[in-house]
């Protein structure tokens, strides 16, 4: 771990060779996202294939090969998005790699990475909300009903990791905007 003379903030030994330092929280909150999506992502397996994971509601019309493809589908495109996240802390999300065609190797702008960065942050934050009020029946709204109060703590625990999402995209959002801001001058 290093500090840096002008930001004195711990950073990751394997951070890569970006703009600034990355602060070692942010390293390890990126880190922490495929996993944080993992589980509701293997939660939804099942359910591709016809068992209700414990929930009390008709089970799909869909083809059976319609589901299992929604399902895959889904899950991979999640994992690919919190894999995505990493950009926020890797040189990468800073200048585009030397191998793409035409653009190797220019600087991207921060608030191309800032903007969608945050407004992905806000809607992933609104499921925590939502995810809230639900679990915790605040304001008329509840759950999905379950056969037993195991498989509802199950989807509970499992959808609440994925509601944090949000917050954490946020955080790397922040700490991607405060590497990238300008420098204060002196009045």
């Amino acid at each position: 771990m290093a500090i840096s003379e002008t930001n004195p903030v711990r950073t990751s030994p394997g951070s890569g060779t970006t703009e600034r330092p990355v602060p070692l929280w942010a390293e390890r909150v990126a880190r922490l996202l495929p996993l944080v999506a993992l589980p509701v992502c293997l939660w939804r397996l099942p359910i591709g294939f016809g068992h209700q994971m414990g929930m009390d509601v008709a089970p799909e019309t869909w083809p059976r090969w319609q589901l299992v493809a929604y399902v895959l589908t889904l899950s991979l495109l999640t994992e690919a998005f919190a894999l995505l996240c990493r950009g926020l802390v890797r040189p990468w999300g800073e200048t585009v790699p030397h191998w793409v065609p035409k653009v190797g190797g220019k600087r991207i702008p921060p608030f191309l990475v800032i903007v969608p960065a945050a407004l992905s942050g806000l809607l992933l934050t609104a499921l925590l909300v939502d995810w809230a009020l639900c679990t915790f029946h605040i304001g008329g709204f509840s759950d999905v009903p379950y056969t037993n109060p195991g498989w509802q703590l199950l989807a509970s625990v499992v959808s609440g990791l994925f509601a944090l999402w949000g917050p954490m995209v946020l955080a790397l959002t922040y700490a991607y905007w405060r590497r990238h801001q300008l420098p204060i001058t002196a009045r």
